[in-house]
């Protein structure tokens, strides 16, 4: 059976992941200019949509296996584009944060439910090395965020800022047609037939499994404190215009990400992922006390941009340790670290946030989260060591 058309729609959904994820960040300044939604108002946004995809997380580890693959991967599409649509719509006709609050919601079910689709259905896909495959389809979220950052951009500076709404519509015809092509798209099963996965209990009382679910929480941690600030931080704390502010924050952030998994993904053979993931976390903590210690602007972009080189092979390198050490875990384990991840990619934006406002210094907001890095560093150590095996 040829698995291409799989490949490929695994591909644009985590470019649909990027879109649901990244968009709206580029329109805080716009939010809090326009509407007067405040700060910490938009730090909530960023903990809804996070925290309702981990929800979803954990109803997709009880009940997916029963929905089936195919249809949830289509819903998880439909309520993505819906979610965009809603975006442009709701806030022009009722109170404008409850309007972007409710279209955030309806868009990350959607993104939950790709988190923990789309990494099982590539897993199924024939491969040499699950640990490329893996590295290369993460990649694409990295360059689904360029494109929305470098697209969004290039709209904003033609168009302008004020015509969002065509945008946020535009970018609904992504998860649109993705999901078409799923509806005709192979799906082969993660598990042999007759072989049972892991279940909740046994996954729970699993060493290493603990060990990789707070590793997966700290690496969505430490990649989300930063992106999803970057525009904010470099327009309003650098004082750059939001033009060179996206570009050089978000887009630079996401295009080293995305660098560094395809990296992996083509040379992944020739390196140890445990040493990978060790250096990486280590260049992640230098980059985040060159962001958040140092007052110097251009280090401050240069310690953003690392933060992308460094964080890159964290989710990609969890999952593919876990698929490895645990390989009866079947969708239970999948969503579980899902869940996880987007617990961590609430806390860090989160914790970065409220650091900020209660500071009113965003250096030190994201100097906090330095914790994150320290803490994937230790569970990259542990899950090494023998006993743990």
């Amino acid at each position: 059976m040829n698995y291409k058309r799989t490949v490929f729609s695994c591909f644009v959904g985590y470019v649909v992941q990027a879109v649901i994820n990244n968009f709206l960040p580029l329109l805080f300044i716009m939010l809090r200019n326009e509407y007067g939604i405040h700060l910490s108002r938009i730090t909530l946004l960023i903990t809804a949509n996070f925290g309702i995809q981990l929800v979803i997380d954990l109803f997709s580890a009880f009940y997916v296996d029963r929905i089936g693959y195919r249809k949830a991967i289509i819903a998880a599409h439909i309520f993505s584009a819906a979610g965009l649509i809603l975006l442009a719509l709701l806030p022009g006709t009722i109170d404008p944060f409850k309007g972007v609050f409710i279209a955030v919601a309806v868009y990350a079910v959607g993104g939950g439910l790709i988190e923990v689709l789309i990494s099982p259905i590539m897993e199924g896909c024939p491969a040499e090395n699950k640990g490329k495959a893996m590295s290369m389809l993460h990649s694409f979220y990295c360059w689904g965020q360029v494109g929305v950052v470098l697209l969004s951009t290039l709209f904003f500076q033609i168009a302008g800022i004020e015509r969002w709404r065509i945008l946020s519509i535009t970018w609904a015809a992504v998860p649109l047609i993705n999901g078409i092509l799923f509806i005709k798209a192979p799906i082969a099963p993660i598990l042999s037939i007759g072989e049972k996965s892991m279940s909740f209990g046994e996954l729970i009382r699993n060493k290493v499994f603990i060990i990789l679910f707070v590793m997966m929480l700290c690496a969505g941690a430490s990649e989300l404190a930063v992106s999803q600030w970057a525009s904010y931080f470099v327009e309003s704390g650098l004082h750059i215009s939001k033009a060179a502010g996206d570009l050089a924050g978000p887009m630079t952030f996401a295009l080293l990400m995305g660098i560094t998994r395809a990296f992996y993904g083509k040379y992944g053979h020739k390196i140890p992922l445990e040493r990978f993931m060790l250096i990486s976390s280590l260049v992640c903590i230098a980059s985040y006390i060159m962001t958040g210690f140092v007052r110097c602007p251009a280090i401050n972009l240069v310690g953003c941009g690392l933060c992308g080189l460094s964080v890159g092979i964290m989710w990609p390198g969890t999952f593919s340790k876990a698929a490895a050490s645990l390989k009866k875990g079947g969708t239970m384990m999948f969503s579980l670290l899902a869940l996880a991840g987007d617990v961590g990619c609430s806390c860090g934006p989160f914790l970065v946030g409220e650091v900020s406002s209660y500071t009113g210094n965003m250096n030190r907001g994201i100097l906090s989260a330095t914790v994150f890095p320290l803490i994937m560093t230790a569970g990259i150590l542990l899950t090494n060591k023998k006993n743990c095996k």
